[in-house]
């Protein structure tokens, strides 16, 4: 990974600092993508400790508003020209149902909307790489997710793991349908489930809500360190440089249900989110 550019976003906590720090310690220059400059540069230095590296760069972007995406693209793109990996890695889960700065249901905006656009606006950065490589972090959630065309921005009968859930098999669908599209370029697209780690999605840093739950079931959930070892994987590993479309677990990959291999929903998820973003 010595100088590859290697994007990260959510990387101010969890799964996303974790993988910051391994990859900063291969040698890559990584650029975390955070929403908030306050605790961005408060990870930041710990990721610039932990991996004795000082290639490591904080830029802002909130995925939960499109301008805020749009600006940070032209930003990167005004410095840089190449990007060797794209880690989508920042996820919510909205306890009740809330909007996006753009009106959009907030597990669907962020976790599968602002990732999409990211990434389509970054591709011709990740085509010129020597060989380019998206990684998407989904969740084993998806088995219980639905594609909602009716609704998907789930205005009646909304609770968390169906927003959740949701989110989580748009992002293999995406995965499913990138693919087929970057086919016979250097750019390769998979996606993961990083087994049951134990973030603080779900804890509301205003209120502290949470919280508590999260302390309780902390010692029976894998570490974010052990979380991040498929997006490493996936990131890094040579043998998989002509791997694309997959969904992996534990370095595998993994067999998917019905819902999450079909491309007739895949197709519909493209359209639809390029209409909401604006492509």
């Amino acid at each position: 990974m010595q100088d590859k550019i290697v994007m990260v976003t959510g990387a101010n906590s969890g799964m996303g600092l974790a993988t910051t720090m391994e990859l900063a310690r291969r040698g890559a220059y990584v650029i975390m993508v955070c929403r908030s400059a306050e605790r961005g540069e408060i990870a930041r230095a710990a990721a610039i400790i932990e991996s004795g590296s000082q290639n490591i760069e904080l830029m802002i972007a909130d995925l939960g508003d499109l301008d805020s995406i749009r600006r940070f693209v032209i930003e990167y793109k005004s410095r840089y020209q190449v990007l060797d990996v794209l880690i989508n890695n920042a996820g919510v889960v909205s306890l009740k149902r809330q909007l996006t700065s753009n009106g959009f249901e907030m597990n669907i905006g962020i976790n599968h909307l602002g990732h999409f656009l990211l990434t389509n606006l970054l591709l011709d950065r990740l085509m010129v790489a020597d060989q380019g490589r998206i990684v998407n972090v989904s969740s084993g959630a998806y088995k219980v997710g639905k594609i909602h065309v009716e609704d998907p921005s789930l205005k009646k009968g909304y609770n968390v793991a169906k927003g959740y859930a949701q989110s989580k098999l748009a992002n293999i669908l995406f995965t499913k349908q990138l693919a087929v599209r970057l086919k016979g370029t250097r750019v390769t697209v998979n996606c993961l489930h990083p087994g049951a780690v134990l973030t603080n999605l779900g804890v509301d840093r205003k209120t502290g809500f949470g919280k508590r739950v999260y302390m309780l079931l902390r010692p029976f959930f894998l570490s974010a360190e052990q979380g991040s070892q498929s997006a490493i994987y996936l990131a890094t590993a040579p043998e998989i440089s002509g791997v694309s479309g997959e969904y992996f677990y534990r370095q595998q990959i993994q067999k998917l249900s019905p819902r999450a291999t079909n491309m007739i929903d895949a197709q519909w998820l493209w359209q639809w989110s390029e209409e909401q973003v604006g492509l």
